[in-house]
């Protein structure tokens, strides 16, 4: 294997540059402060008090401990969803089926705790979260498989993906997994209480699920550290580059399609064990595109999608 230096341009350093992250900050609060300015002049042309919108804006995210809660339980699949769309972006592959690899990984999680509900929570609750996890990354190593051995368009696939999930979701929660005693209202029935993930903050929803989304921020930070992390940024980098040096581009394009679909899956499961308990057809809420921008905006890098 020939040694080759990938140059700065091409794959980003794994050590912090202060000054680019200096730029990087200034940059982010100098959008805010504008959009802030533009959202204060339309409210005053609409006879608003731009003071108290954002007082009141301010104050449903941050009022109270239960807002921040709520608002930590909102961000929790986010950031999961974010982190996954990351690793393909930065591998140039452009997912955009973390939608329906959420929605799969919903699925497979609530089957499996409503169908062996017999198991021992210890062993049911670990399996769920495999279950969760392996549904995402089967849905997007469709598409991942597609685009490594055939050159198949991935937002294509993927998007086609979303759509397939969509639907496949509301058949079963209109038919075979729907409640029998929910009348009629199209959602599967409940998994045991002993599942449901426990709450962080008593009286409120976040749960464990957003110790989950925090553990995967550390391991994404630990990824980029390894021979893997690697890998993908110099066949993100350079496709040519790659090949030279001996990386085989479809195994790492596979590789990076399972691993992104398992984060999007896990992001399903956490939804259903930790809020709502049960398969409900409009689980995704549109997440997928949610997650893309707040992946733009972090600069594909773990820290950044936290904040």
């Amino acid at each position: 294997m020939t040694n080759v230096t990938p140059d700065a341009e091409g794959i980003k350093s794994s050590i912090i540059n202060w000054s680019v992250l200096w730029r990087h900050f200034y940059q982010a609060l100098i959008s805010i402060l504008l959009a802030l300015l533009i959202g204060a002049a339309l409210l005053l042309v609409s006879n608003r008090d731009p003071l108290v919108a954002y007082k009141s804006l301010f104050y449903g995210a941050f009022g109270s401990t239960d807002r921040i809660a709520e608002t930590l339980v909102k961000a929790t699949p986010l950031l999961l969803i974010a982190l996954s769309v990351s690793i393909s972006f930065r591998c140039q592959i452009w997912n955009i089926g973390a939608e329906g690899q959420f929605i799969m990984g919903a699925i497979v999680s609530t089957w499996i705790a409503l169908t062996f509900s017999d198991l021992p929570k210890a062993i049911l609750l670990p399996l769920t979260f495999i279950g969760g996890a392996l549904g995402g990354a089967v849905w997007s190593l469709i598409a991942g498989l597609l685009k490594a051995y055939v050159q198949a368009n991935e937002v294509i696939t993927t998007s086609m993906l979303n759509y397939v999930a969509i639907y496949f979701l509301a058949y079963l929660v209109h038919g075979p997994m729907i409640d029998p005693s929910g009348f009629n209202f199209p959602q599967s029935p409940l998994i045991s209480k002993a599942l449901e993930l426990p709450r962080l903050i008593s009286g409120t929803r976040l749960n464990f699920a957003f110790i989950v989304a925090l553990i995967m921020v550390g391991l994404g930070l630990v990824f980029w550290r390894t021979s893997w992390g690697f890998r993908v940024e110099v066949v993100g980098a350079n496709r040519r580059v790659a090949r030279t040096i001996g990386l085989s581009v479809p195994l790492t394009i596979a590789f990076v399609s399972g691993l992104t679909g398992a984060l999007a899956g896990i992001a399903g499961w956490g939804d259903i064990f930790g809020i709502h308990h049960r398969l409900i057809e409009e689980i995704a809420r549109g997440l997928g595109s949610l997650g893309i921008v707040i992946a733009l905006l972090g600069e594909l890098h773990s820290l950044g999608m936290l904040v």
